[in-house]
């Protein structure tokens, strides 16, 4: 095993839990690590900090657990054990303010969002919240009172958003995995922008209780992590039925189901006349090799009719579900309407626009695509899109806000609407240096195959983790998440 640094170590599960196992490395070390990396880094990643006292207070406990009853068995029991994380702030943590990047909004919890409760009985150290686009509107990362966490790759360029301080964290090794949210994409841009994983899970599989609503019928809580195991590991502590939220929904017997073989698995891949690179031809090029790469691993790929989904993805913000976003925080928004992002305000007032009529049209026009979808799905299992088309960089989004945001969500907006399952996987580094990422897309519930053909991706890519120089480590021998 070779040495870990604290400056540069890799947080990921793998490296952490066997140096853990090996005794060369313990809870209260790797906490320290974390913080002081903090300390150095990109101060607008953060919202709030846990105090350093309490970090290393609770790393200590578990260190002190693994004393009286064996690390081997704490490891079993507690699948997080001493890893560091983050949330993002829009999911309550008992303890902290809850913002939405909305300094006016803040309020103190009484009590934890059940995902965040669940990882923390799992064992993680909680290093505090992160920022986002405010109130969770936007995929660009930069509409915040905060200012925009920086890209760990470029910071002239956007992180992506809304989960931009959580995928920063994750790829620039503050934390071995963040919870995001995604309604529209928020869960995957970030972390195609920053070279890590974004797991976006089916929808009501993670309770959304203790989550500052964006579009309720539609949020998920997604997580960002090094690599799919780690994600997928972290949505198996999550993933449960909540009786509190209505849109919970308990997972089938068996998830995430035993790992598919990759070799002729069907992957549906858009025809080229329906891509859009948004006149950036390499993101054309990195998308075409991470095609063939794919089709090395073993599955086919077969032509796929996107229409649909692309029709879909342009109900997301060209219809009413923009007024949900108005019944989340228009309240608020009426009563402190320069407390908003301009943007954002701009956005959220939108939603004025629509009738229950046009809501009524608009479910009637979904449920005509969702069949449409459906027929596309007999013919394949999977569908691979590019996690965005291009890249902007800041100066560019703050000229454009609206159209350039929405090109962003043109290969993520429909995957909610459509109860779908997606992770966005590292593919390649542009000729800038920047992350070109690729998506995974699969009906509800397939998330362990999803992780599981993501992972043999991911591995041959040749990618370092993150914005960090470390090798992804060597697989377990299970499957992702299966262990």
């Amino acid at each position: 095993m070779s040495a870990w640094s604290p400056e540069t170590g890799s947080l990921d599960f793998s490296t952490l839990r066997a140096r853990y196992a090996g005794g060369s490395l313990t809870p209260v070390e790797v906490a320290r690590a974390a913080l002081a990396r903090i300390a150095r880094g990109d101060e607008k990643a953060w919202i709030s900090r846990v105090p350093e006292e309490d970090v290393l207070r609770r790393a200590g406990e578990l260190e002190a657990l693994a004393a009286r009853q064996g690390m081997e068995r704490a490891l079993a029991e507690l699948p997080l054990f001493g890893l560091p994380f983050a949330v993002k702030d829009n999911i309550d943590v008992a303890g902290l303010p809850t913002t939405a990047a909305c300094p006016a909004f803040a309020y103190a919890p009484s009590k934890s969002a059940p995902a965040a409760g669940r990882i923390l009985e799992a064992g993680a150290v909680l290093l505090g919240k992160t920022n986002l686009d405010q109130f969770a509107t936007g995929l660009v990362g930069v509409r915040s009172p905060h200012g925009a966490p920086r890209n760990p790759f470029d910071a002239r360029y956007i992180p992506g958003g809304s989960s931009s301080g959580s995928a920063v964290a994750v790829s620039a090794g503050l934390a071995s995995f963040a919870l995001g949210t995604d309604t529209a994409g928020s869960g995957r841009v970030p972390a195609g922008f920053t070279n890590i994983v974004g797991l976006k899970p089916t929808r009501g599989l993670v309770s959304a209780s203790g989550v500052v609503p964006a579009c309720r019928s539609l949020d998920c809580v997604s997580v960002f992590a090094l690599t799919a195991p780690d994600a997928l590991g972290v949505l198996r502590v999550m993933a449960a039925e909540d009786p509190e939220d209505p849109y919970s929904r308990p997972a089938p017997g068996g998830w995430p189901f035993p790992a598919e073989p990759l070799d002729g698995l069907r992957v549906g891949v858009p025809r080229a006349n329906e891509l859009e690179f948004f006149g950036d031809g390499e993101a054309e090029r990195l998308f075409s090799s991470g095609l063939a790469r794919l089709a090395e691993l073993g599955p086919r790929l077969v032509e796929a009719d996107f229409r649909p989904f692309r029709e879909t993805a342009d109900l997301l913000y060209g219809g009413p579900w923009m007024a949900e976003r108005l019944a989340a925080v228009g309240e608020f928004m009426d009563k402190n309407p320069e407390a908003l992002h301009p943007v954002t305000r701009r956005l959220i007032e939108g939603g004025r626009r629509y009738t229950a009529a046009d809501a009524f049209r608009a479910m009637y026009r979904l449920e005509a695509l969702r069949k449409e979808a459906a027929r596309g799905w007999e013919g394949m299992d999977l569908l691979a899109v590019p996690t965005s088309g291009t890249i902007y960089t800041i100066a560019q989004v703050e000229a454009d806000p609206i159209d350039l945001n929405n090109n962003l969500g043109r290969y993520t907006n429909f995957v909610n609407l459509l109860d779908l399952a997606a992770i966005a996987i590292p593919n390649a580094l542009d000729a800038r240096g920047l992350p070109a990422g690729i998506t995974l897309v699969a009906p509800a519930f397939r998330e362990g195959l999803l992780c599981a053909l993501g992972d043999a991706f991911h591995r041959a890519t040749g990618l370092c983790l993150g914005a960090g120089g470390n090798p992804v480590p060597p697989a377990s021998g299970n499957p992702p998440g299966f262990s």
